[in-house]
């Protein structure tokens, strides 16, 4: 019998392995494309030739670029066993959020509201340590789920604290087993979010709150937002409501919202500037978060002023509004100082509106005078200032001249 071709190449390189056989194969097809190469491309087309150089510069840079990530990617791994591991914190500090320790601030002499202020100014706090999640912590529904749906042990809510809270929001919500079900897409809820949100529309000129963007309204800053159904419901109508409420040790609002998925910031209307800066929201509501806004002659609604962009609104719910007809009317008086009209009013509601006109405030007499230019600069945690903001802007643009998109 004769012999194989892998036998006859045996007899001419002499007993191979496999795969140094193969090797040594696709060498000579390398030669061999080589010693062909020039020839054959003598004879091609220009276009044939340039699109061979550029196939083979970018093979070039591809190898280049390949060996930097590497370079990079050994760098970066050295460079990772050498960070400092974090040990977690004690058990003490489960509730700990920095710059907010309201004993110190009581120790410190901080008072008449302002130890739960932010005071980072005195913090002596710098234990570097890892917050420790509350027991029995699940991770998250994925969204949209988890925007309507979290685990009860993930929130510092106590099943008597959710029953005893008189909020509009709590009659959206249903207590089960070991998870919080948000209703907010209950039809059959007649006093609910969604009404709520069409009266609100409705006393703006509106025939449905799917008519917000075409008014203007994008951003809405949701003063103690409860348990952030509001924010919810103005988040499938494709705007964006952030909320802020007070720190809290337990039943905190603001960690409830971030565990539904909204975004939400610590803040208080004490002493100081909200971390924002001037002409930043389209809306500012407040649905019984227990603001004296009459007090400090007006330094609060001056401050939601400075927030709020030209155009924009201002809605108040308050159940102890009917009653407290004095406190209406000196919010009012002041209110028409920093040139807001009162748009409507339906029971517990009252919306206000804000100028677009710049040039009200220095005309009107009386008015709240306008601040000096260094006011408008960015910065964080000023104190209040009792003046208005941001007339002089190039974001003086009023939010009825913007499109819905």
């Amino acid at each position: 019998m004769g012999r194989s071709w892998f036998s006859k190449m045996s007899l001419i390189f002499g007993p191979r392995q496999p795969r140094s056989l193969l090797v040594l194969c696709a060498v000579c097809v390398l030669v061999f494309i080589g010693f062909l190469g020039p020839s054959s491309s003598s004879d091609s087309e220009p276009g044939i030739v340039n699109s061979r150089l550029d196939v083979y510069s970018s093979y070039r840079r591809l190898k280049e670029q390949t060996a930097n990530d590497y370079l990079e990617l050994r760098t970066l791994s050295s460079g990772a066993k050498q960070l400092k591991e974090f040990s977690l914190c004690g058990k003490e500090r489960e509730d700990f959020v920095p710059c907010y320790n309201v004993s110190a601030n009581l120790l410190l002499g901080f008072k008449d509201g302002e130890e739960f202020d932010r005071h980072c100014e005195v913090s002596q706090e710098r234990q570097r340590c890892l917050v420790r999640p509350p027991n029995n912590y699940k991770t998250p529904l994925s969204w949209p789920a988890g925007r309507d749906i979290i685990w009860n042990a993930n929130v510092k809510i106590t099943k008597d604290q959710f029953l005893s809270s008189g909020s509009m929001t709590k009659r959206l919500m249903l207590l089960e087993e070991n998870q919080i079900a948000f209703h907010s897409d209950d039809g059959l809820i007649v006093d609910g979010v969604k009404d709520y949100s069409h009266q609100i529309a409705e006393m703006i000129g509106l025939t449905s709150d799917s008519e917000f963007r075409h008014a203007g309204v994008h951003t809405v800053l949701d003063i103690g937002c409860g348990f952030g159904s509001f924010g919810a419901h103005l988040l499938s109508l494709n705007m964006m409501a952030v909320c802020m409420a007070a720190y809290e040790l337990t039943g905190s609002q603001v960690q409830l919202s971030l565990e539904r998925g909204l975004p939400a910031i610590i803040g208080n209307f004490i002493s100081r500037q909200l971390p924002f800066p001037s002409l930043s929201y389209d809306m500012v509501h407040c649905a019984q978060c227990g603001i004296s806004w009459d007090s400090k002659d007006g330094m609060f609604l001056i401050e939601v002023d400075r927030l709020l962009k030209p155009g924009g609104y201002f809605v108040l719910n308050s159940p102890a509004g009917r009653g407290q007809t004095s406190s209406v009317a000196r919010i009012t008086l002041l209110t028409e100082k920093i040139c807001w009209s009162l748009l409507a009013q339906e029971e517990d509601t009252f919306v206000w509106h804000k100028t677009a006109d710049s040039q009200c405030y220095t005309s009107k007499l009386g008015a709240v005078p306008t601040c000096q230019d260094t006011h408008d600069v960015p910065s964080f945690y000023h104190p209040l200032a009792p003046c208005i903001s941001g007339t002089a802007s190039n974001r003086w643009i009023p939010i009825q001249n913007r499109s819905p998109s």
